[in-house]
């Protein structure tokens, strides 16, 4: 059923719980795994046919009610002026963090038509391939993700550089972040426009935040963001880990659907969030590790307790790269059966 991911979003009623996950093409399946040993990521994300090719591999395997394509947060990085790569053992790596008021104004805005246009292109030929059979998710990453990856210099696990720098040089952080928001503003928008009939924006490490630090030194720029987005018409997705704290916020930030992780109740986020919004979320992606009988029975549990209406099922994050393909398998099928 096309529309019923589209309608869980607008909080209307579905004849069954919708599921997509998070990274639900990539390393875990061994249909991408053999691509990945012609090409790098970067390859793959940067040639239309080969993101397209692995956009629809879980389609083909599994009943996910929506696509999300194939491509990567850091994009934007390199034709902002920030060039970065793939080290093996390290994840992204940028070769020039960005850490002085000089690094900032280095950086330039982007005009996705043309800086990102494989991206853009890939977007088309999916509506094409989709054929109106299944919703096609855009994403990007949000400016507090995106700058802790440009102020580290790759991933981190306290944020020691990109904190200090909020907190010693707030002006700095600012022109910063203004500027990733504006770029991930118009990416998102360029995204809608080329066919993407709902966008994510995945503020993945915002739950190393505080709420104080959350309302200073991210929301006005997520708000940039997100508030002109909604007004395109299509679902917006907002999503982070770690959050408990920060759920109100987001939802004030923007958002027609927010995103809950493993680590809040479905029902806590329901009752703080009201009504008003979808809610996405919440199995722990380990959870696809355990014995068959436990899984279901929590899956069971999940959906009885986030009912069926303005809720999407999906991991609390990605799909890890060593799930077994058969467990993805079984718990689309099981959410399907047991929601209808």
């Amino acid at each position: 059923m096309w529309d019923r991911f589209i309608r869980a979003c607008r909080r209307e009623p579905v004849d069954c719980t919708p599921l997509w996950f998070m990274r639900q093409a990539g390393r875990y399946m061994s249909e991408y795994r053999s691509l990945r040993e012609r090409y790098s990521l970067l390859e793959i994300c940067k040639t239309p046919e080969l993101a397209v090719e692995v956009t629809l591999q879980p389609l083909k395997a599994y009943s996910v009610d929506a696509a999300i394509l194939f491509a990567d947060l850091l994009l934007p990085l390199e034709p902002m002026g920030a060039p970065f790569d793939f080290q093996a053992g390290e994840g992204p790596v940028v070769h020039s963090p960005i850490r002085t008021a000089a690094d900032v104004d280095r950086l330039r805005l982007i005009e996705p038509e043309q800086d990102l246009e494989y991206v853009l292109k890939a977007i088309r030929w999916l509506r094409q391939e989709l054929d109106g059979k299944t919703p096609l998710i855009g994403f990007a990453g949000a400016p507090f993700t995106l700058a802790s990856y440009l102020v580290e210099g790759g991933k981190s696990s306290h944020y020691l550089t990109t904190k200090r720098l909020m907190y010693s040089e707030p002006k700095v952080w600012n022109a910063l972040a203004a500027k990733l928001a504006e770029v991930v503003r118009r990416f998102l928008r360029a995204q809608i426009e080329a066919g993407a009939e709902a966008v994510q924006l995945f503020d993945s490490w915002a739950g190393a935040l505080s709420p104080e630090d959350y309302v200073t030194f991210v929301e006005p720029h997520v708000a940039h963001v997100l508030q002109d987005v909604m007004q395109l018409g299509v679902p917006v997705l907002h999503f982070g880990t770690g959050t408990q704290s920060l759920l109100e916020l987001q939802k004030r930030a923007g958002g027609t659907v927010i995103g809950v992780d493993w680590r809040t109740p479905i029902e806590e986020a329901r009752r703080r969030l009201g009504t008003e919004v979808a809610l996405q979320g919440n199995l722990d992606p380990i959870l696809l590790f355990a014995p068959r009988e436990l899984l279901a029975a929590r899956v069971k549990d999940l959906l009885a307790r986030a009912g069926k209406q303005g809720y999407i099922f999906n991991l609390g994050h990605g799909i890890l790269p060593q799930t077994d393909p058969d467990q993805v398998r079984f718990l689309c099928d099981w959410v399907h059966e047991q929601s209808a």
